[in-house]
């Protein structure tokens, strides 16, 4: 069974930058799609990024281009997030993701097959 478990989160203040990591085992990591999910108090899970199996392929929400960047090490069975530039609306829970077999939408939270338990991020302005 895949297990995620996120780490990595804190309280920072507007302008600084946290790195998160998801540890991945149970199955083999590079056969998995990986995504960020994050979602803020009273309202849904939204995509952040998303990276292919090898990693040469990412997708990002616009609210986040240029800021945040996906990365994986397939030997380390490790995903990454690193958020530069955070903003207080950047706050939320966050989750990583995992899907083997991808049919629709690398953006849509149903397309996940497993989930984190998710780690807290607050931006202080």
């Amino acid at each position: 069974q895949v297990q995620l478990v996120e780490s990595g989160g804190g309280l920072v203040q507007a302008g600084d930058s946290l790195t998160l990591s998801c540890a991945f085992s149970g199955r083999p990591f590079s056969s998995y799609i990986m995504g960020w999910f994050r979602q803020a108090p009273g309202k849904e899970r939204d995509f952040v990024a998303f990276i292919s199996w090898n990693g040469t392929s990412t997708h990002y929400t616009n609210s986040v281009k240029g800021r945040f960047t996906i990365s994986r090490d397939n030997l380390k069975n490790t995903l990454y997030l690193q958020m530069n530039w955070l903003k207080p609306e950047d706050t939320a829970v966050y989750y990583c993701a995992a899907n083997a077999r991808p049919s629709g939408s690398v953006a849509a939270a149903g397309e996940y097959d497993y989930w984190g338990q998710g780690t807290q991020v607050t931006v202080s302005s």
